[in-house]
């Protein structure tokens, strides 16, 4: 549980943040976000990952003041969220990003720079510079009914770092976009850690959560499964092994390739001597072992699974 020291040192903590909605005629309950207990420190890109509806934009949008817990606390750089201040120094971009259509690019930031008492000259050189930086300054003043679900995304971005924010908090950032998209988020996600902003953001793809964070969290039903460094939460363990040989006789599971070297794959690791020799008593030669380490998805995977029983529990419990 986070100290209060952490509490006034963290860029976000949260203590037992839980969220129970109540829907259908009977108002039965469904728990969004279960005792959520959570520290991210200043400067640290902080991945948060799990599967559709684990509770990750319910915490976002608790975060945001959008939506309000239950029960628990949360601060945002020391301030408690019933202090519209702390989210002053926060700039916020949802799953879902929705702007005025009518309005152009330039016309929206504008808009949201007016929210910040940012001076109109100050806000216009922000505003080119920004357009540039997502490569939209040449639809700057393009009405935003003509951007495609990539470039809303790209102009949601500007928004939230016109006013030069300490924290950002990005709800699925790549979502829509192309792979030059992907790149450039990903590319102003890791400038903005290294001028010392902390970067909190969701993600489904795995492989952006795995080379940007500093440290993971992992949310499935609500509950929060584990967190640390990405190495910490994979650890060494090795999931399967690929073999290739020559000259071996039949293996169960080969594949043959137009080389004429056979393939297994995905051998269990204890396995793996037992087929080596099988293959070598046939004449066979080993050309190739490689183990397969543990990813961040099947972590993730595994946590959903270990998580169904516990699911049907809660269910029968609320029913």
């Amino acid at each position: 549980m986070p100290t209060s020291s952490t509490r006034q040192d963290s860029a976000i903590w949260t203590e037992s943040l839980t969220k129970i909605y109540r829907s259908g005629f009977w108002m039965r309950p469904h728990v969004g976000l279960s005792e959520l207990t959570l520290a991210v420190q200043p400067g640290e890109v902080f991945g948060f990952v799990g599967p559709n509806g684990a509770g990750k934009t319910t915490t976002i949008k608790i975060l945001m003041g959008l939506h309000r817990a239950t029960s628990g606390a949360a601060y945002l750089f020391g301030q408690p969220l019933s202090d519209p201040r702390s989210r002053a120094r926060v700039g916020f971009l949802p799953e879902r990003p929705y702007f005025y259509e009518h309005l152009t690019a330039r016309e929206l930031l504008r808009f949201f720079a007016q929210l910040h008492d940012i001076p109109r000259p100050d806000a216009d050189r922000r505003i080119g510079a920004l357009l540039e930086r997502v490569e939209l300054g040449r639809f700057a003043d393009v009405q935003l009914r003509s951007y495609s679900k990539g470039m809303l995304q790209r102009a949601g971005l500007c928004q939230a770092l016109l006013h030069d924010p300490d924290l950002l908090i990005l709800d699925e950032p790549m979502s829509g976009l192309d792979p030059l998209g992907r790149a450039l988020v990903r590319d102003i996600i890791v400038e903005e850690a290294r001028r010392g902003r902390t970067v909190f953001f969701s993600s489904h793809i795995l492989h952006d959560i795995e080379t940007l964070s500093d440290r993971v969290a992992i949310i499935v039903t609500g509950k929060l499964r584990g967190t640390g460094t990405v190495r910490e939460l994979i650890g060494d363990r090795i999931r399967h092994v690929d073999c290739t040989l020559q000259g071996a006789g039949s293996l169960p599971g080969q594949l043959v390739r137009e080389d004429g070297a056979l393939q297994v794959r995905r051998v269990a690791p204890e396995a793996v001597d037992a087929l080596l020799d099988q293959a070598r008593a046939q004449g066979g030669r080993v050309l190739e072992v490689v183990p397969i380490r543990e990813t961040l998805e099947d972590v993730l995977l595994d946590e959903v699974e270990r998580a169904r029983p516990a699911r049907r529990d809660a269910l029968e419990v609320l029913a």
